[in-house]
């Protein structure tokens, strides 16, 4: 079995449920997979994710979690526009393959941002109101759930990056990984992600 389907069998029923078989003008997914559902972070919130499989080698390549910013901006727009593996332009009208595509070499990890974004949701509006803190707690809390769908990767060096007003979001979920893994660093029964840094392009980072 090639690296590009060794972990195919080994995903978990919530995880397979998810799996993406194919998109209009992107064809059939069938050298590496896709993901699209969705993580709870409370009753009343759901964050939308997409996951796509690393072309290389999905068993040991890092994975790296995208936010776009805003804030408000649905990081669809990463997936579709930027670094997706198929990309449309601007002003063009169907989908091509994306040559420079990120998951040429990382798994990738799109979450929509905060509840209330894109296809994340709030089933009660007023849970819909943020501050940069509340959102880093809601992302960590859906990073976990991810985890708990996809747990062969949690032994993975992890990424966190995106642009614009993710320059808040990413170091600000950062930090609350760090912490939490510090806050567990005694209990070998808790999963800890394996953080290894954050990138930002093009960043907000003080009004």
């Amino acid at each position: 079995m090639s690296a590009l389907f060794a972990l195919a069998n080994a995903y978990s029923d919530a995880a397979e449920s998810d799996r993406v078989t194919e998109l209009p003008q992107m064809g059939t997914f069938d050298q590496y997979g896709v993901f699209s559902g969705y993580l709870t972070v409370t009753e009343a919130k759901s964050l939308h994710y997409m996951f796509v499989e690393s072309q290389n080698d999905p068993t040991t390549d890092p994975l790296v979690i995208w936010f776009n910013g805003g804030p408000g901006c649905s990081s669809m727009l990463g997936f579709t526009q930027e670094h997706g593996p198929f990309v449309m332009e601007s002003g063009d009208e169907y989908f091509h393959e994306n040559y420079y595509s990120w998951n040429k070499e990382a798994n990738m990890l799109y979450i929509e941002s905060p509840a209330g974004v894109g296809y994340s949701k709030c089933t009660d509006d007023s849970q819909c109101d943020f501050t940069d803190e509340l959102s880093a707690t809601d992302n960590l809390t859906a990073i976990l759930s991810w985890y708990e769908k996809f747990g062969e990767y949690k032994q993975h060096d992890l990424y966190v990056s995106g642009e614009s007003y993710a320059g808040i979001y990413v170091p600000y979920v950062s930090y609350e990984i760090d912490q939490y893994n510090e806050a567990n660093a005694d209990n070998a029964d808790v999963f800890k992600p394996n953080l290894k840094g954050f990138m930002v392009g093009n960043g907000v980072t003080n009004w």
